[in-house]
């Protein structure tokens, strides 16, 4: 572990940086207890207010949890991919709003990304990711529905897509883009979009993942790559 402080530096920072860097090259494994606050201390001489702020930075990112008692302390954490989606999803939505990323160059890394997912989810899915894809559908159809809750809904449905896809890599690589990705071009084309070909791709695309139809997935998700660039345009420009 590296131990070496630049004093110009936050040095907090710097102790929390090393101890992540030993748990993801395996030198910390998981649920091996970490050195003792004092022992910290003094292998990065620094105090213990130091120590105590670096271990709070690891609590947040979920890469330790505490333990109290005889046989406490704190301990490397086994992160899931659930609990990682939270962080996923704030990174992608402070990086998209702290940055100048225009809506199409957003529309067209959100669908690709998806796009690849959907011939895994036509293979794949089980009855519940169909039958909240066909929930989420009647859901959208409702003529009372506020923009606030389509937009929920229109998440969730293609969360189910990607979850049906069965794999947890891919589930965490895609929440930032249908959990913070959608959200921001929802809120770009509420406005001009046509709730009912929304409604009518959506059951398109559900109806492919239930035959099984990878490339007829696909080809839906495609058209809707392209009517949401198109609103995109058309707000830019005015129209609509």
């Amino acid at each position: 572990m590296k131990t070496d402080l630049d004093d110009n530096q936050d040095l907090s920072k710097q102790i929390a940086e090393a101890i992540r860097d030993a748990i993801i090259n395996g030198g910390l494994i998981v649920d091996q207890r970490l050195p003792s606050e004092a022992e910290l201390c003094e292998k990065f001489n620094v105090g213990r207010s130091t120590v105590r702020e670096a271990l709070k930075r690891l609590a947040a990112q979920n890469l330790i949890r505490t333990q109290r008692g005889a046989a406490g302390g704190a301990f490397v954490n086994r992160m899931s991919f659930e609990e990682a989606y939270g962080q996923q999803i704030t990174t992608s939505t402070l990086l998209l709003s702290m940055n100048d990323v225009d809506f199409e160059t957003a529309c067209e890394a959100r669908y690709a990304l998806e796009r690849a997912c959907a011939p895994l989810s036509a293979q794949r899915r089980t009855p519940d990711h169909l039958a909240t894809m066909r929930a989420e559908i009647h859901r959208q159809a409702q003529p009372g529905l506020t923009d606030e809750a389509f937009c929920a809904s229109d998440v969730a449905f293609h969360r189910a897509l990607v979850d049906g896809a069965g794999n947890p890599v891919l589930s965490y690589q895609l929440a930032g883009a249908v959990e913070a990705m959608q959200p921001l071009m929802n809120m770009i084309t509420y406005t001009q979009r046509d709730r009912e070909r929304i409604v009518g791709l959506h059951t398109r695309l559900a109806d492919a993942i239930e035959g099984q139809d990878g490339a007829g997935a696909d080809s839906s998700l495609a058209e809707l790559a392209e009517y949401t660039a198109e609103l995109g345009r058309s707000r830019a420009t005015g129209k609509g």
